[in-house]
């Protein structure tokens, strides 16, 4: 009997350490002192993922995971990954934000 396999790559979440599958999360690289989502994969740099989740967010910047995961020193902007966070978690049908709208 063959061993069973996972559907493409496994990462971890830096936020609830949960192991998934890299689709099911988001993947996070610096862009100097702040975090810019990257859901596509193809920005350059190490990148760290977490749950497209504000509570995962939340819980990996209170353990300070983020800076250690991207081997960096120091606090994070989180801003940007907060509002994509946000647009992925919206009610279907909810109105637009300003930043979809451009």
């Amino acid at each position: 009997m063959a061993p069973a396999r996972r559907p493409g790559p496994v990462r971890t979440c830096v936020g609830c350490r949960e192991r998934t599958v890299k689709t099911a999360l988001l993947r996070v690289v610096a862009d100097g002192d702040r975090l810019v989502p990257d859901p596509a994969g193809r920005l350059p740099g190490r990148g760290a993922s977490v749950h497209p989740d504000p509570r995962c967010v939340d819980l990996a910047e209170k353990r300070r995971a983020f800076p250690r995961a991207l081997r960096l020193a120091g606090p994070l902007d989180l801003s940007a990954v907060r509002s994509a966070v946000a647009e992925l978690h919206k009610p279907p049908g909810s109105a637009p934000t300003e930043s979809s709208k451009r």
